[in-house]
């Protein structure tokens, strides 16, 4: 009762040291939980959505599948069902693209309802249509909507509203973020196809492998094209987002616990090196070394226990919800929430028996030592003296640096431990001023560097050519064509982009350092982070096919360029004549502001628009930036604050006996300044390659489309010595009023 009652006497008396351990295992595990928590929130909730639809596990693509090709592929594979996918407009503002899916069976990537009547495929009047399409054009369940396709006209009543896995991820024709005003999907029975229904996708389920599958189909039928599930864009883009988070909590609370640890290693040690007296008393008095033990371990146990049951508490609750919002605006899926694992809980226990741990070692040789002997001062450290302090350089050097030279080696661990905090914090600011610098520049080389237009136009499916050269003219602008495409080579196989363009000052093409450069006419050109992807150089050769059309082209590849946004390939009209294949202009470029109204134009993007787009499927990537600059200068006040307060604690006799013999309380200031900086230092110029290494993690995490070039900048490096220095100066200052107030006596005299 009596230890119990010191205990919380000391924590009183020292309550900002324990409030200091209670923030650091509550940002450690707060950090770890909540990441970590966003993103297996992320993959259960993908996983179980995924499951309830039963998603396909590859997706196989011709022009007609027939009862003989189904048979046939239902021999190696579980579950096998046929759609016929067309691309629609629906007739009302704007006339939006709708992808229509007349299923046969529905089981395989089923429609998930969230309201109206479950999906029937015996309804052929009715459509279940993409709810946030529904949403973003006011339709409820009920309305009637018309869809126009190959000369058909079909009018359906909404029957319900829901989503689809194929389209947790959707591409938006006008913009990098998808525009749910100007597309959706819609799933209709095989009966409400109102001709001869030629089913053109085959949805199928397997046990085997992927390569064990692709070799049985091309065995046994002849299709277009297969792509499996990994690949498919839905799963693979939302896949990458999950790698993308994964990779921020493998790295960066990482960084927290550990920084957590030594500070709380250093702090339990300053502890108990101040209660060395107290300790001597008690032992003296009669407490057992065994409750003593436990006295002290009460001192870490139970500050980091209620940090670490904090953090695990609100991590999960919070920073998910920071990101779920901006994420919902790029992906769709019909619930949202944060996940939980078990580490969260492991990291938790290892947290507070580590702190358990570092108490007991740390009063462990105190309490091994008779009462006499503890209740003297713990006497300084010793070392020899060094080939440096033996050498002429030494007397040339002032006071200041002897003293700290000679303080840090004979504290050697203390100068680590603040060493490696401060390691820990820099290298966090730099990945995270970095991020923000490198998604900086790809945004000015996509829109500074590479596109000079104003205005981009959609092109409507039933444009009059005579209206659009009207309008090109008009506008002195340029024809571009823009497709998805299907690139196969030796290494595998990837949906990407074509872009067909004449020569035109309003696009530049540019290499990896941002250098224009010009595509020569007959030339194919692929963009670099897919040549890297695939193991591709110049003269190798590559089959593609455009998404749609049936006929494969084997190219040779004749260049190389950099894009930042879009992978793919780059060619001029002519040479794609050359392939075989028709140039059929979907984009007109101008550096008007385009605003008038023609039935040929479906809509259109301006410059400003695009950026504010960029902006928008950034934001989660910014969020994690803002998390992470937040508890690295949490942490570096806290770590800081710490070692300052251990440093002064270690040499209080020394900074007394200094007093004593007539240095001013400016001087003495100055040398704990002094090491502070010095350490500060070290630790931040090895923090910047960690943190450039940290920070190449994450941009190489971001997926197949974007090729981030990781920049770390002079204005990243001065931001971060500015924040670091700034709070090492600040922490010392705090400092002022100890060396001022410090009682000589106390300090100095020893316990007989």
């Amino acid at each position: 009762m009596s230890l119990s009652k010191k205990m919380l006497r000391d924590i009183k008396i020292n309550r900002t040291q324990f409030i200091a351990i209670f923030l650091m295992a509550f940002l450690g595990i707060f950090a770890y939980s909540g990441i970590y928590g966003e993103y297996y929130g992320l993959v259960q909730t993908s996983d179980e959505f995924y499951d309830q639809t039963n998603i396909a596990d590859g997706w196989i693509y011709n022009t007609d599948f027939d009862d003989s090709a189904l048979d046939k592929i239902s021999e190696f594979s579980t579950q096998a069902e046929r759609q016929e996918v067309v691309q629609s407009v629906a007739d009302m503002e704007n006339q939006p693209d709708i992808t229509l899916h007349f299923t046969e069976k529905g089981n395989i990537s089923k429609f998930y309802t969230t309201d109206g009547e479950d999906f029937n495929v015996q309804d052929a009047s009715g459509v279940w249509l993409d709810e946030r399409f529904a949403d973003a054009r006011d339709l409820n369940v009920g309305d009637s909507i018309t869809f126009e396709f190959d000369n058909i006209t079909i009018t359906k009543k909404i029957m319900g509203l829901g989503y689809s896995p194929e389209y947790v991820y959707e591409v938006s024709p006008s913009s990098l973020t998808p525009d749910f005003n100007e597309m959706g999907f819609a799933y209709l029975s095989y009966e409400a196809y109102p001709e001869d229904l030629k089913y053109n996708t085959l949805l199928v389920k397997y046990d085997s492998s992927d390569d064990e599958f692709t070799k049985k189909l091309d065995d046994s039928i002849d299709y277009q094209s297969f792509t499996k599930k990994e690949d498919h864009l839905s799963v693979s883009k939302f896949a990458d987002e999950m790698a993308q988070h994964k990779m921020i909590g493998d790295v960066f609370p990482i960084v927290f616990v550990l920084v957590t640890f030594l500070t709380l290693l250093t702090t339990m040690n300053r502890i108990i090196t101040h209660q060395r007296t107290q300790i001597g008393i008690l032992k003296a008095v009669g407490f057992k070394d065994k409750s003593i033990i436990l006295h002290y371990i009460s001192f870490g146990f139970w500050p980091v226990l209620a940090g670490a049951i904090l953090g695990l508490i609100t991590g999960p609750m919070i920073i998910p919800q920071m990101f779920y919002p901006t994420m919902m605006t790029s992906y769709s899926m019909p619930s949202w929430h944060p996940g939980f694992d078990m580490s969260f809980v492991y990291i938790a226990v290892l947290m507070v028996v580590l702190s358990v741990l570092v108490t007991y070692l740390s009063c462990r040789r105190i309490s091994k030592e008779n009462p006499a002997t503890a209740l003297r001062p713990k006497a300084p450290n010793t070392s020899s003296k060094t080939f440096i302090e033996k050498s002429k350089l030494w007397n040339r050097l002032s006071f200041n640096l002897r003293w700290n030279w000679r303080d840090a080696r004979r504290n050697k661990f203390r100068a680590l431990m603040a060493i490696v905090g401060v390691m820990g914090c820099v290298a966090l600011l730099i990945a995270a001023f970095g991020m923000n610098d490198s998604m900086a520049e790809l945004k000015s080389w996509e829109y500074d560097d590479i596109s000079h237009y104003e205005s981009k136009l959609l092109l409507s499916n039933e444009a009059n050519p005579l209206e659009l050269y009207y309008i090109l003219n008009e506008t002195n602008g340029s024809f571009i064509m823009q497709q998805s495409m299907e690139i196969k080579t030796d290494e595998g196989e990837d949906t990407v982009t074509l872009l067909v363009s004449n020569n035109t000052d309003l696009i530049s093409y540019t290499d990896s350092d941002r250098n224009q450069i010009d595509i020569d006419e007959g030339d194919v050109s692929i963009s670099k982070k897919l040549a890297d992807k695939f193991n591709l150089t110049v003269g190798d050769k590559i089959r593609w096919h455009i998404v749609g059309d049936d006929e494969w082209v084997s190219s040779k590849i004749g260049q190389i360029h950099a894009e930042p946004i879009s992978q793919g390939l780059i060619m001029s009209p002519d040479t794609l004549e050359d392939q075989g294949l028709d140039f059929t202009p979907t984009n007109i470029l101008t550096n008007d502001s385009f605003g008038e109204n023609f039935q040929s134009i479906k809509s259109v993007t301006s410059i400003d628009k695009m950026e504010e787009s960029w902006d928008q499927m950034t934001t989660a990537v910014m969020m994690m930036v803002y998390v992470v600059t937040f508890v690295a200068v949490a942490l570096a006040i806290l770590v800081l604050y710490n070692l300052t307060l251990l440093s002064f604690t270690e040499m209080e006799r020394e900074i007394a006996t200094l007093k004593v013999l007539g240095f001013k309380t400016k001087v003495l200031r100055k040398l704990l300044l002094t090491q502070n900086v010095i350490f500060t230092s070290i630790g931040f110029v090895l923090g910047i390659p960690i943190g450039f290494y940290f920070m190449t993690l994450m941009l190489d995490a971001a997926g197949d489309s974007l090729y981030y070039i990781p920049t770390l900048t002079w204005g990243n490096i001065l931001l971060s010595a500015a924040i670091t220095f700034a709070i090492s100066i600040g922490v010392n200052l705090l400092f002022s009023d100890k060396i001022s107030d410090l009682n000589m006596v106390e300090a100095l005299k020893d316990v007989e």
